[in-house]
This record gives structure tokens, C-alpha cells and sequence, in this order.
């Protein structure tokens, strides 16, 4: 399979892309994948570094007679999301993604591809490689551990990159300029409590399983109505226990902040004379989620199974405390943008749950391109937590890139897809955190622009990229270092 894509054209990109596959590199782990461009860089005899944070710059000289050209910085980071199915075994901290190609696209079995920003690196390490390319003083910035804080580029100190422009490899629609993209902030519940209670006597155990939804990048594909197995489970929780005397014994869902929870699972214990009400129930409730969810989610699946009994269940006004608020929360869309009427302005993710063995805790992430707004929804979830007794810390709050529509880099990337496709690409902003925000706190003078080939379903394991944006993209980013 490694010669298959590898095979690819543009080879260089491609074979930079599947060596990153073979290096494990979820967020928090990104020591082996600087050591890869470090060595790049060394061995191509160029300018490399890498600062106390982790983060990697290798600089490029420029073609003879572009000296004076501005310095881009082609920037695009280094983790990857660690996302798996169910059925599938995967240790991200040691295995390698298994890439393969699917007709139009490359993809992985069973877990996330990590083309997100994986084709973004390659994007950087091929122009480090190319002696084919004109261009002035380039620069190529790797930031790691994006996907959980942005930790490197928080920790960019001013003077590390030098750059004049800022080209970020990191979105994932060809043909589309991004020039702005959302701030956001973590929101965490938590609640602690006495894990003594008994389970009633007479209950059976059962252990519910929701799976099949498409989950995905929590930013841009918000917009798409998929379904959030928190709040699916927890509506079928709520009626489980007010119409079968459920008590609920552990719930967990989720898993990153920053992707559309796919699964979730909890032990109740239930009247053994009320076990055929339960699964009559959840068969109302797969129906239900099924017609709710048509055209959307095409896979929902709830399923009930016996299982042994817990040794306790949560305390009866915890669980409806907790159970109320999870109800009660917002999440998905909730304005968009006057300016971009398609674009999602703020939303919430309802990232993870989990309650039992004394502790309740819940993980959201808030998104939005206005910072009054991003503050108003975590306060809104603030006030629903607080009324089942939890309490409640703002995290991680990063800015968002203001739009700039007549930046000199727009008009050039515009230029390179006119010559180069003959086509006039779309300029828009996003409903995701790219690193640009917080590097143009840093560099607040540099001008900056985002983008990259087609990826569809970031963050989850239907992740993919398409060859030929591939291809075309990196024809467009040539012609672009020629035009600057």
C-alpha cells in the first residue's frame, strides 16, 4: 500500500503524507513526527530549529534574483486527531494509520487518516524539497498539538518565524480562500458526590449502547445536523428512568472536544417486572431517532443487552439533577454570520459525558467568530450546570482571525487559481479554530491566508482526502510562491 500512494501524483507530497501516517502523532505526542522534519530539514542543509514548546521552523532560501521577495511561511501542524471505531483495535501512541486508496480518495481502515494536517506538512516538506520551484525566502512553520489547545501556537514567541506572509495549509475545501475563522473556549462541569448507593433490590441490569452516527469535526461540520450520541442518549436515559424506574448506574460518551460525539454508553438497573417495558422503549427510541435523523445519520443504532449488576447506581437526585441539565444544555448551531449568511457564527459541542463511581463531569467546547457571543453561550451552559449542583471552569479561550478582504495574499492566491484551473475560488471564513488567530497575535502585521485540498469528515474515522485536489492544489500553492 505504501508504493500505491506513494505513487501518486505530486509524488513528493504524497510520500511526505504516507511517512506521516507511519508515525504516531495524536495530539500530545508529537515528538517523533519534529524529529522527522527536523532531519528534513537537516539533511536538505537548511536553517532548522525548534523552540521550547516543540514547535519546528525550517527556512528556505531564496531563488537567485527573489532575495527581496516577502518571506512566506507555510505553516500547518503536526498532530493528528486520535478518532477509531468500536470494532477497531487501534493504539494511536504505537500503531500506524493503515492508508489506502479508495477511488477518488485516501482514507484509513477503521480509524482517522490524520490528512488533517497531515497533507498540510506535506504540502510544507515537498516546497523544502523542490529545486523546480521560483520563489522567495521561504519558511516552513510546524506547530504542534492544534487539535487540543493550540499549544503550539500559544506558545509561538515573537522573533521565531520571520515571516512577512502567512500561508496556513489547513482547510479542507479546494477552490476556497478562507480569510477569517472562529475563536473558541472549553467549558467544563464537574460535580463530585458519595458513590454509596445500593442498587434496589429486585433490579436487573442492562447495559445501553448508541452507535453508527457520523460524529466529525466539531467546527465545520456542525452545520450538518448530525446527531450528538450525548444528547440522543441522554433524552433516552430521562425516559427510561421516569417511564421504567431507571437508575442509572454510569454514562459515558464522547470523547474529544473538538469532534461530534459518535457512541455513547450507560448500566442501568431496572424493576426486573419492567425489563420488557425498557426494550420496548428503546425500540420506540430507534424508530424515533431514526425518522428525526433520516437523510443524516443512516447507521443510528440502540441496543440493549443484560449485563452483571453494578455495585452501585447514582443517587436519585443526582442522576435527575444531572440528567436535566444534560437536557437542558444547548448544542450545535446558535447564530450565524450577517456577512456569510452559510457560515455558522457560534455553536456548542457537547463533546463528552460521563457520570458514575462519584464523579459527574462534562466537556464542551464554544465556538463563535464574535467574542461577546462565544462568552454568552458558555454562560448559558454555565447557568445549567450550575443548577444541578456542578461546578463550572472556562479554559483554552483563543481569538478568532478577523477577515481581511483586501489582503495582498488573497489577491495573489486568487491570481494562481485563475491561471493555473481558470477558475475564480471562493472566499469565505470558518467555522473552525485555525491556528492564524493566535499567530497573528503574535505577528499582528503578517498577512495571512488559508488553504488545502478536499478533506470530508476530519475528526472522525470516515476521514478522507481527494487525490486530485491534491494534485491541483499543490499546482496552485507552486504558482502562488512564483506570483508573491
Amino acid at each position: 500500500m505504501a508504493n500505491e500512494i506513494k505513487s501518486l501524483s505530486p509524488t513528493a507530497v504524497w510520500s511526505f503524507f504516507y511517512d506521516l501516517t507511519q508515525i504516531p502523532r495524536p495530539t500530545g505526542q508529537t515528538k517523533a513526527s519534529e524529529d522527522y522534519v527536523m532531519a528534513l530539514g537537516q539533511r536538505l542543509g537548511l536553517e532548522t530549529e525548534r523552540d521550547a514548546v516543540g514547535n519546528v521552523i525550517i527556512r528556505k532560501p531564496a531563488t537567485p534574483g527573489m532575495e527581496s521577495r516577502p518571506i512566506v511561511t507555510l505553516q500547518a501542524h503536526l498532530d493528528m486527531v486520535p478518532q477509531a471505531n468500536s470494532a477497531t483495535k487501534h493504539d494511536f501512541t504505537t500503531d500506524p494509520i493503515d492508508a489506502y486508496i479508495d477511488g477518488e480518495w485516501v482514507r484509513a481502515r477503521g480509524t482517522t487518516l490524520g490528512a488533517d494536517n497531515g497533507i498540510g506538512a506535506a504540502y510544507a516538506m515537498a516546497v523544502l524539497a523542490a529545486d523546480d520551484i521560483k520563489h522567495g525566502p521561504i519558511e516552513a512553520l510546524f506547530t504542534i498539538d492544534e487539535e487540543v489547545g493550540m499549544v503550539g501556537a500559544n506558545g509561538l514567541q515573537p522573533g521565531f518565524s520571520r515571516g512577512n506572509i502567512l500561508i496556513n495549509l489547513d482547510s479542507e475545501d479546494e477552490c476556497e480562500l478562507f480569510i477569517g475563522c472562529a475563536g473558541g473556549m472549553d467549558v467544563e462541569a464537574s460535580l463530585e458526590y458519595k458513590d454509596e448507593q445500593p442498587v434496589p433490590e429486585g433490579d436487573v441490569a442492562v447495559r445501553i449502547s448508541l452507535t453508527g452516527l457520523k460524529g466529525g469535526h466539531s467546527g465545520m461540520d456542525i452545520i450538518l445536523g448530525r446527531a450528538n450520541a450525548n444528547k440522543l442518549m441522554n433524552r433516552f436515559l430521562k425516559d427510561a428512568v421516569q417511564s421504567c424506574g431507571a437508575r442509572v448506574a454510569s454514562f459515558e460518551g464522547g470523547s474529544l472536544r473538538n469532534a461530534i460525539p459518535r457512541e455513547a454508553f450507560a448500566v442501568v438497573t431496572i424493576p426486573a417486572d419492567e425489563a420488557d417495558g425498557l426494550w420496548e422503549l428503546a425500540s420506540d427510541y430507534q424508530e424515533i431517532f431514526t425518522t428525526e435523523f433520516a437523510g443524516v445519520e443512516d447507521a443510528i443504532s440502540l441496543q440493549l443487552e443484560q449485563t452483571e449488576l453494578p455495585a452501585t447506581v447514582v443517587p436519585e437526585e443526582i442522576q435527575d439533577g444531572v440528567l436535566n441539565a444534560i437536557e437542558g444544555c444547548v448544542n450545535g448551531p446558535m447564530s450565524m454570520l450577517r456577512d456569510f449568511p452559510e457560515i455558522v457564527e457560534s455553536s456548542t459541542n457537547m463533546a463528552r459525558v460521563s457520570l458514575g463511581a462519584g464523579r459527574f463531569v462534562a466537556y464542551f467546547l464554544v465556538r463563535s467568530s464574535l467574542e461577546s457571543r462565544k462568552y454568552a453561550v458558555a454562560s448559558s451552559i454555565e447557568s445549567i450546570m450550575l443548577l444541578c449542583g456542578a461546578s463550572v471552569r472556562f479554559d483554552g479561550s483563543y481569538n478568532g482571525w478577523a477577515p481581511n478582504a483586501k489582503s495582498p495574499i488573497l489577491s495573489t492566491m486568487t491570481k494562481a487559481y485563475e491561471e493555473v484551473l481558470g477558475i475564480t475560488p471562493k472566499v469565505t471564513v470558518i467555522h473552525a479554530g485555525l491556528e492564524c488567530g493566535i499567530i497573528q497575535g503574535v505577528m499582528p502585521d503578517m498577512d495571512m491566508i488559508s488553504v488545502g485540498p478536499t478533506i470530508r469528515s476530519p475528526h472522525s474515522p470516515d476521514e478522507r482526502v481527494n487525490i486530485a485536489t491534491v494534485e491541483r492544489t499543490w499546482q496552485v500553492l507552486r504558482r502562488a510562491l512564483e506570483l508573491v
